[in-house]
């Protein structure tokens, strides 16, 4: 039998297609990698070493300040500085590296070191047991999105014991400190690690190790210096730390204006007043980056320090004025009846320019650690704080009574007790006879204001009977008090000022009459200082100002930079009228001051300098910080002096304000020892410096 051929098993359909698509696949994919590679090639390549430019800002030394005589009085020390930049995909552990091999160098202060920054590190340096805080349950939860990475982070951070954070040794604590600070800061904005106390020795071992320290650097930093300690300290302002940055409130404000979060700004008074001219030019410099690696740093351009401020204010006048108000704080504090007493202002101006040449106040503090009682800078208190000021303001009231008609040059009074409806008297100190507008300002007599006032309001005065004042008075008094910067804002560069507070009740004839002399609203010492300048120059109300010139800022350390720009004097109002009517107030100031039986003659009579003034005596209640110590307000007196020397060519007006003084009758003069002793200073050093500029 024939052999049977064998059978040959054939290759089923479906292997040989499938092979036919594997083959198919394979060749797209070499057609494809071929494309990428020799079409696009060269693009991806380029795409790898692509490169991004991000420009960054280095913060540059603020503008310093000078007084009027050009001697400094804002300064900056330079402090060595060590910095940090946090560059795009650094890595955690990389700057826990860093902060380890920077603690070897310096020593760093932990104080400011708060138990969140514990547990954060030590959740950094013990990955493993920091794991170890989540359940596998709570994990699933992730899995599920029934729970989200942050709410692990929050689980990690409630399950960290106080023995875990309290581990750290000293060493550790110092890598802490730096690590915080190096976690502060902005992708590539240097930030501060250390700038206070930075020794020769720490800066030299930084700059010799620093292609170890990736991201350190070293450069100057800078402090404010105040060569005056604290006199006006309160009036120049504050800065921010370079811990503090910007300030929360007004975050949003400066971020738009291109400051960067940790930047230091001017937090308070002429520092936040002149921010955009003291702050600087930044030098912007361009980073260059690639696969977020720092490559190449370009600066664009160079900063600038900031502008120069030259201030109004005489710095040696001012210190002569803050002696004069302590000495004469405490000779009156001593004579008692005076447990009130706690502060005094004095201003000084220039009455045809509007600048500022003292700002004075005192008040008395009591040092919380030693208990003693001290005197502190209070110059602020001038434009913050607003008091009744008494007769010194009746030289509006007569100016308002002419421009409303209600009196005229020469008009005369018969000064006697008034007796209203209500049994309510209203008098002077005593009674004067006739006085006419000036000698009503030389004795100051409160009946003419008070006839004065009812003829404002259209009444009329029969004793015993209603004035019938017309309601309105009130206004037509209080707009025409504020032609002389009376109840209004003076205008001073200077932000937080006090407009002082109006009296509402308006339905009793006697307390317009009290408005007339000064005992009902309240104006700030800042506001009487404008009214007296505003008397001096004959009707201009010039708007008063703490900065004479900005200057370009000087590389050289001794010189001042050119003028950038000056402060021009600007009239916010003229009270027009007759001349002869601010005559008749100017000539009144000058007899209260010069003539015997005027109220401030005892004081300025004689004197070389002829000084024009109006005394003020307010009865008040006291509303100071020990307020909440009584039950009812209690009633007590303020002292004020307003006026200007000389009184034929004024260069100087004046301010003086002494609240709370006493109880009871008139017990002490301290407000006109105070304003003729400021006057003899500025009088005598105006002398001093034209001697010495002379040679003589």
């Amino acid at each position: 039998m024939a052999k049977e051929k064998k059978k040959k098993t054939p290759i089923p359909f479906r292997l040989n297609f499938m092979f036919f698509l594997i083959f198919i696949l394979f060749s797209s994919l070499i057609i494809r990698l071929g494309i990428v590679q020799i079409v696009y090639g060269d693009d991806y390549l380029r795409e790898v070493d692509r490169t991004e430019n991000d420009v960054a800002n280095t913060p540059v030394p603020r503008g310093k300040m000078y007084d009027r005589n050009l001697n400094p009085v804002v300064d900056n020390e330079p402090l060595n500085a060590i910095t940090y930049t946090k560059y795009p995909n650094t890595k955690t552990a990389d700057m826990v590296e860093t902060a380890e091999i920077l603690a070897t160098l310096i020593k760093q202060d932990t104080k400011k070191i708060t138990e969140r920054d514990r547990k954060d590190f030590w959740l950094i340096k013990n990955p493993e047991k920091a794991k170890a805080l989540i359940t596998k349950a709570e994990m699933k939860k992730v899995e599920e999105k029934k729970l989200e990475e942050k709410d692990l982070y929050k689980l990690q951070l409630s399950r960290i014991t106080e023995k875990n954070i309290n581990d750290f040794t000293k060493d550790e604590l110092e890598v802490l400190a730096i690590f915080r600070e190096f976690n502060s800061g902005y992708a590539l904005t240097p930030s501060i690690v250390k700038n206070k106390g930075v020794s020769t020795n720490e800066f030299a071992r930084v700059s010799e190790h620093l292609d170890e320290l990736p991201g350190v650097d070293v450069t100057t930093d800078w402090e404010r210096t105040y060569k005056y300690d604290e006199t006006l300290r309160s009036v120049l302002g504050k800065v921010s730390s370079s811990e503090e940055g910007l300030p929360s409130e007004n975050i949003d404000y400066y971020l738009a204006r291109d400051y960067t979060r940790n930047d230091r700004v001017g937090k308070s008074y002429i520092e936040k007043q002149y921010e955009d001219v003291l702050r600087g030019q930044k030098t912007r410099v361009e980073n260059v980056l690639s696969k977020g690696e720092v490559i190449k740093t370009d600066t664009i351009t160079e900063g600038q320090s900031g502008k120069d401020l030259v201030l109004t204010i005489d710095m040696e006048l001012q210190q002569t004025v803050e002696d004069i108000i302590e000495r004469e704080l405490r000779r009156t504090k001593a004579r008692g009846n005076t447990y009130l007493l706690d502060r005094a202002f004095v201003v000084l101006m220039d009455p045809n320019t509007g600048e500022v040449l003292t700002m004075a106040g005192k008040q008395y503090g009591r040092n919380s650690e030693t208990g003693l009682i001290e005197m502190n800078d209070f110059a602020l208190g001038n434009i913050t704080t607003s008091y009744t000021m008494g007769s010194s303001v009746k030289g509006a009231t007569v100016y308002t009574g002419f421009q409303t008609g209600a009196i005229s040059p020469g008009s005369a009074v018969y000064d006697q007790t008034l007796y209203l409806g209500g049994n309510i008297k209203k008098k002077s100190y005593s009674p004067l006879g006739y006085v006419t507008d000036v000698t009503a300002l030389k004795k100051s007599s409160n009946v003419f204001m008070f006839m004065t006032a009812i003829k404002i309001g259209g009444g009329h005065y029969v004793p015993n009977q209603p004035l019938g004042i017309n309601r309105e008075a009130y206004a037509i008094m209080r707009n025409h008090f504020a032609q002389f910067g009376l109840g209004v804002r003076t205008g001073i560069d200077l932000p937080n000022e006090s407009v002082g507070f109006k009296g509402v009740n308006t339905s009793q004839d006697g307390l317009l009459l009290d408005l007339s002399i000064g005992q009902y609203d309240t104006y700030t010492p800042m506001q009487l200082a404008q009214y007296a300048s505003t008397i001096a120059n004959g009707g201009k109300r010039l708007e008063p100002h703490m900065v004479k010139e900005i200057r370009n800022p000087s590389y050289e350390h001794k010189e001042l930079g050119s003028v950038f720009k000056s402060m021009s004097p600007k009239v916010l109002n003229d009270l027009g009228g007759n001349d002869i009517w601010i005559q008749r107030v100017q000539e009144g100031f000058r007899q209260v001051a010069q003539e015997p039986g005027g109220t401030a003659y005892k004081y300025f009579g004689g004197k070389s300098y002829r000084a024009a003034a109006k005394t003020g005596t307010a009865e008040a209640f006291y509303d100071g910080p020990r307020r909440n110590q009584y039950s009812e307000p209690v009633p007590t007196i303020n002292l004020t002096l307003a006026g200007y020397a000389p009184h034929n060519n004024p260069e100087v007006a004046f301010s003086v304000v002494v609240p709370w003084v006493y109880q009871g009758k008139p017990s002490d003069d301290i407000n006109k020892r105070i304003g003729r002793d400021v006057m003899d200073a500025y009088f005598k050093l105006k002398e001093k410096r034209l001697k010495g500029e002379s040679g003589n």
